[in-house]
């Protein structure tokens, strides 16, 4: 498919879809008290609700997203938008621990369609305009996963937790339906062997000095993220500041402002400025989390503080993915699935370990501990990236 220009309104469908599909991966994180309450999960086993997801996911990066560049890509997305709502049917219907855990694992899976949109829509989009249409879609997707946490807590608020994963397997019926209306066929040119595919992931990782430090710098950014917003309810819902449901939710609406940074991070990758951008996305992440210490903890200063810290955190985050994420892209249209895959894996892989040490971290020593273990990820990241003024990365021509 030849890159030609790419209307809006395609453009924000695949936003909106990229948001509805990446919120069920958080719909649960501020609901573990209640979900683990009622199905008699025990408070040291409540975290894998969220842990379950994240492994799902990233089984799904790693050998669903690589079919993107074998099979129809449409008809791929509506069947695995089928998967992950067949699991938030699951869930809403489960009864013991064991049932929603096994959905929450197929919910993770399920949800990786939206990492086949997102190299779609670069396929789309000619080399000059990659960026930006890269970051208008990854907004979208943003946008989706900091409005999840909020929403779901609205709605258990209001009525239960079930209701949370009846309302996403019906969104997800509706969007399977638009998919097959609005999407155009896309069809690889080559098809290797799937096996193939699965060695050719660890290969491009290997021998890819640009997907293996991307990979890398969002890894420790993301694993800082996750711990943030696994750890931040507990101290919204202590003693300091004694919040209800309501007001995490309203917390975690207001942090969602970082997701602007999306098309700005698009925007400044179009325009090469893609070092000084990423130096800016990375530290402002270990900076964020030092903001959160300013004021006394439970006064309406330090509220505001945690309030920028998040949003500053947030759109770092954001930031350096697609300018990441833009990098990658260059590699070739050939394989974009498949690094997508490696990249967003990687990354995921590292969340997964933020949200368990940002749980042990606050048990034994408060936020002040979560935090210091936060930072140290992406000043590790800071300093490798660093690294690359010695030895600059060339970006490929696009094909």
């Amino acid at each position: 498919m030849e890159a030609k220009p790419v209307s809006g309104w395609l453009i924000m469908f695949l936003a909106v879809a990229c948001g509805l599909i990446a919120a069920n991966l958080y719909y649960s994180q501020p609901l573990v008290g209640p979900i683990s309450a009622e199905l008699g999960l025990s408070p040291r086993a409540a975290g894998l609700i969220v842990t379950m997801t994240q492994v799902g996911y990233g089984i799904g990066l790693l050998l669903i997203v690589p079919l993107g560049d074998l099979f129809e890509n449409r008809r791929l997305i509506i069947t695995v938008i089928a998967l992950g709502g067949l699991a938030l049917l699951a869930s809403g219907l489960a009864t013991t621990p064991g049932t929603f855990l096994a959905a929450s694992l197929f919910i993770g899976i399920g949800s990786v369609a939206v990492q086949i949109l997102v190299p779609f829509a670069a396929h789309l989009a000619s080399d000059a305009t990659r960026g930006r249409i890269v970051g208008n879609v990854m907004s979208g997707l943003m946008f989706g996963i900091m409005l999840s946490r909020p929403v779901s807590s609205f709605l258990t608020e209001l009525t239960n937790w079930r209701v949370v994963f009846f309302a996403s397997t019906a969104m997800m019926v509706v969007l399977m339906i638009a998919v097959r209306l609005v999407l155009p066929v896309s069809r690889p040119h080559v098809r290797p062997h799937y096996f193939e595919l699965l060695g050719s992931m660890a290969r491009l990782m290997i021998t890819s000095r640009i997907l293996r430090r991307r990979a890398l710098y969002q890894a420790s950014l993301f694993a800082a993220f996750s711990l943030f917003w696994t750890t931040v309810p507990l101290l919204l819902a202590g003693p300091d500041f004694n919040m209800s449901q309501a007001g995490i939710a309203l917390f975690a609406l207001a942090g969602a402002a970082g997701a602007v940074a999306a098309p700005i991070g698009g925007r400044m990758a179009d325009r090469g400025w893609m070092r000084p951008a990423t130096a800016i996305a990375m530290a402002s992440v270990p900076f964020a989390l030092m903001l959160t210490h300013l004021g006394d903890m439970g006064s309406g200063f330090s509220l505001l503080v945690l309030v920028a810290g998040a949003v500053m955190l947030d759109f770092g985050l954001t930031c350096n993915m697609v300018l990441g994420q833009r990098a990658i892209f260059s590699l070739g249209a050939a394989y974009r699935n498949r690094i997508n895959g490696v990249y967003m894996a990687t990354f995921f892989a590292a969340g997964a370990v933020g949200s368990a040490l940002g749980g042990w971290a606050f048990a034994h020593g408060g936020w002040m501990l979560s935090t210091a273990v936060g930072a140290v990820f992406p000043a590790l990241g800071l300093l490798y990236y660093l690294s690359e003024y010695i030895r600059p990365l060339d970006l490929p021509k696009a094909d």
